[in-house]
Formats: C-alpha cells, structure tokens, sequence
C-alpha cells in the first residue's frame, strides 16, 4: 500500500476563534484543508479580513494552494430574545410568535420574530420547528401579527434560535441587507467561492451572481440546499451554480431526519451528473466539538458521503469552535482515504447521461474512456481557467488528475473538484504546445507525481491563453529523467 495516498475528496473547514489560537491554522492546513470557510453569520467584516489574509499568508508558507469560501448568513428566520433567559415550554401550552417590529422582549408565553411576514405564509393547522426541531408548535389561528400556537413537543427554548415551517413555504428572499453588504466583504477580499444560503430559485443565484459582479468579485458560486422548497426546482438551481452544498441541518428540520439520507444521495447524483461541483455538510464530526475521536455512526456518515461520490465534505462548529480543531481534520482526512479505497468509479461512462456541448467536455470524456481502457498512470489537463479538470473530475474514475495552470485563483477553484490535484505550471506564450507537455510531464517527474514507465493521458488547447480552448489530446509515455519517451496522437 501507498504510504502517502492521493486524498481524492477535498476537505473544507470552517474558522473560528479555536482556529484562531497560534498555530493552529497552520496545522489544520498541513492536516489536509482544501478549502478554508469563514461563516459570515458570525464575527465582524474586520474577523473575516483578518482571516482570510491569514489563509493566504499560510498556504503560501506552506506551498500550497487553499480556497477561500465566504459563506452568507442568508435570511434565517429566528425568534428574537427573552427577558429573563431562556424558558421552559410544556407540552400543551399556549405560545404566541409575536411578528411585530416593536415586539417586547418574550417570556413563557409569547416571543417576537425576525420575519414579519410570518403571519401570511402559516394556516391553522401547520407545524413549525424552533432550534433545529427541538421544539415543536402546531399554529391554532393567526390573529393580526400574531400567529398563536399550541406546544407539541416542548422544551428549553432560548435566544435567536431558528424558526422553520415543516415542508418548507416561507417566501422570505434568499438575500437580506446584510448578504449584500457581505457580497461586497466577499469580493473585496478575494474570496474564491461564495456560498448563498436559503436557496429557493435559480433566480436567488443570479441575483448573487449579479451582485458580486458588480463588487468586482469572481468567485464561484455556492448553491446550499437547505429548503424543502429548492427540491422541485433542484436542476435549475444546479445549473445556476458552480457548487452546491448539501447543507443538511434546516433541510433535514424542513423535509424530516427519515427524507434526509435519500435526498443527499439524490443531491450528489444530480449535481454530478450536471457537471457540477458538490460539498456535503453539517454535524459531520458534531461530537468531536467536545471529542478527540468520532464516533462510529460520525464515521460512517462521512464514508457514505465519499462512497457517494461527494466531492468535498466540510467540518463546521469542528474547526470553527471545537476543543480539537486539528484532529477533526485528521480526522476527516483518514476517513476519507479508508472510504475511498472502497469506492468502485463507474466503467461504463456511456451509460450516464452527460450535457456535451462545449469541446473540453468532450475531450475530458475522451480522456477518461481512454484512461480506462489503457490503464493510464495520471490524467494532465493543461488549463488557464481549471474548466477541463472540472469535467475530468466528473468522469469518477481511479486515476488522479493534475490540473496544472498559471492561475493562482484557478488552482484554488481547483480545490474543491474530486480527484483534481491543482499544480502551478507556466508553459509561457511564446513555447510551443510539444514544449509545454514536455516541460508539464518534466515538472510532475521531479515532484514524484510520475516515474519512468508511466503512460500519461495529456489535454491542452492549441491556443494558449485561452480560456475554454482545450481541443486536443495525447498519450505521453515517461522516458528516463522524466523525458517523453514518445508522443502519439490520438
């Protein structure tokens, strides 16, 4: 067995203040981080610039690439706060959601609400979730601003805890106030994804495309799915991302815990199958906050995720506020390589249904039937934008695949694809193509990617610089020194 694996599926970690101890976001990055989250819905814009340049100061040092997710808090609907701290609610009580801007701090009996709207999306008869489904209320009447309610399933109920419909329908927009003025935090600290939260439409993703646009940011966008009421409309909102997460804590509240398993594995499967990227999340490592270890059912959780095919897997409150940061990732890092290692890619790519309508979508097909019929050691896309890597990247196969482009925001877009190794490669405009695959395979050689013997399946484009332009494709064998032994087009 290898000692030092190929780790195919990518980590993201969200920072926080535990994160923040001397150190330790230089460990977590030596541990195996892909990609670094920051959570918007926490901290100030100065927590996040400070974070954000600490991540690119510790990926430099450490000579290696790391994505920056800025991750939106969306438009959370959420009970406001109590006078006297938090109260117990019995079962059978009464309880009034008070949807008053100029609502009194609440009690036993009644608290204020953040979307004033409530009132006109709930009928008698529905059930709403409070703090992830702890607590459970059934609406009795709605009377003005107040929606009056009956305790189901009672509880300790505190501050500024979540509020969800069950099976979704609340039309509060995707993007509040302050996701607007993140947006604008976003770009200006170079995030390379940005996640939109709440996601109902693929409309929701334009808005936020548009928006960052107009910040002067370019950052890939991030679809989570966490509403019951994205499930219908599921492809158009893939086909509106980059990335989509399956964002598992208000969906698994919305759509219940026994939908949820089903509806992942059907999120994996569609995002793949449209060329897009996917991160699976939330309570992946929950006990390890506390733990140093996970548990089993955490293990498994994660290995399902990966044998699924997920392209990333992320640690949340883990890294961000756990009393283990660094060993969740290790974590993470060593359940993943066990999963992978039992995870069988597809050999029949013909048999899944695939969108061709670009060149480089093509040929990454092309290159991985080939890869799979020749037994080749590693697949090389010659990339200035990381486009063809990311259609490589969605042919599931055994073979790792180097992207290697001149493009440091390529390269860390490239950390979030499955299977994708981004390596920093200049072929310069004035050496021919023969030249630049020569130089490539030289390159992989003396990183020990590749040894003599190896044959190498190689894409590029006859117009360097351009991006979009991969059109060609070539079988490398590896020669001594790293030289090419001979050079076949196909």
């Amino acid at each position: 067995m290898n000692p030092n694996p190929l780790r195919r599926t990518k980590i993201v970690a969200t920072l926080g203040p535990a994160t923040d101890a001397p150190g330790m976001l230089e460990k977590i990055i030596a541990d195996g981080v892909n990609v670094a989250r920051l959570n918007l819905s926490h901290g100030q814009p100065d927590d996040h610039r400070a974070r954000a340049s600490a991540v690119r100061a510790a990926s430099l040092a450490a000579g290696r690439e790391v994505g920056i997710l800025a991750d939106l808090q969306g438009p959370k609907i959420r009970i406001e706060t109590f006078a006297d701290g938090p109260v117990e609610l019995a079962d059978g009580a009464s309880f009034v959601l008070d949807c008053r801007p100029d609502a009194p701090p609440g009690d036993a009996t009644r608290v204020g609400v953040s979307y004033y709207g409530l009132p006109h999306d709930v009928h008698p008869g529905d059930v709403l979730l409070l703090d992830d489904g702890l607590v459970a209320l059934t609406v009795q009447e709605v009377a003005g601003a107040e929606v009056r309610c009956k305790v189901l399933v009672g509880g300790r109920l505190s501050n500024r805890k979540g509020l969800n419909r069950q099976g979704g329908g609340l039309s509060v927009t995707a993007l509040s106030d302050k996701d607007k003025a993140d947006i604008r935090l976003a770009a200006e600290i170079g995030a390379d994804f940005l996640a939109v939260s709440f996601v109902r439409s693929a409309d929701d993703m334009h808005q936020a495309r548009r928006l960052l646009h107009e910040a002067g940011g370019n950052a890939a966008l991030v679809a989570k799915i966490e509403r019951a009421d994205a499930i219908p409309v599921l492809g158009e909102i893939i086909d509106a991302s980059e990335v989509v997460m399956v964002a598992r804590g208000d969906l698994g509240v919305e759509i219940g815990d026994a939908e949820l398993p089903g509806l992942q594995k059907k999120i994996i499967r569609e995002t793949t199958q449209r060329n897009r990227a996917v991160i699976t999340a939330t309570q992946m490592l929950q006990s390890m906050v506390r733990s140093p270890i996970p548990t089993r059912a955490e293990v498994l959780d994660v290995a399902n995720a990966v044998i699924d095919g997920t392209d990333a897997v992320m640690l949340s409150e883990e890294t961000a506020a756990g009393a283990h940061p660094d060993k969740a990732v290790a974590a993470m890092t060593r359940i993943c390589l066990g999963a992978e290692r039992q995870f069988e890619p597809k050999e029949d790519l013909a048999s899944v249904s695939h969108h061709l309508n670009r060149t480089d979508q093509a040929i990454a097909l092309a290159a991985m039937v080939l890869a799979g019929q020749l037994g080749v050691r590693a697949i090389v896309a010659l990339t200035e934008s990381g486009a063809t890597a990311q259609w490589l990247s969605r042919y599931r196969s055994a073979v790792p695949i180097y992207g290697m482009s001149p493009s440091a925001a390529a390269r860390r877009r490239m950390q979030v694809l499955r299977d994708v190794q981004p390596v920093a490669f200049s072929h310069g405009e004035k050496q021919s193509m023969a030249a630049s695959t020569r130089a490539a395979v030289r390159l992989l050689f003396e990183q020990g990617k590749l040894v003599e013997g190896d044959s190498v399946v190689i894409t590029y484009g006859d117009r360097v610089g351009h991006v979009g332009g991969t059109n060609t494709l070539k079988l490398l064998w590896v020669g001594p020194g790293g030289t090419i032994e001979s050079l076949r087009d196909l």
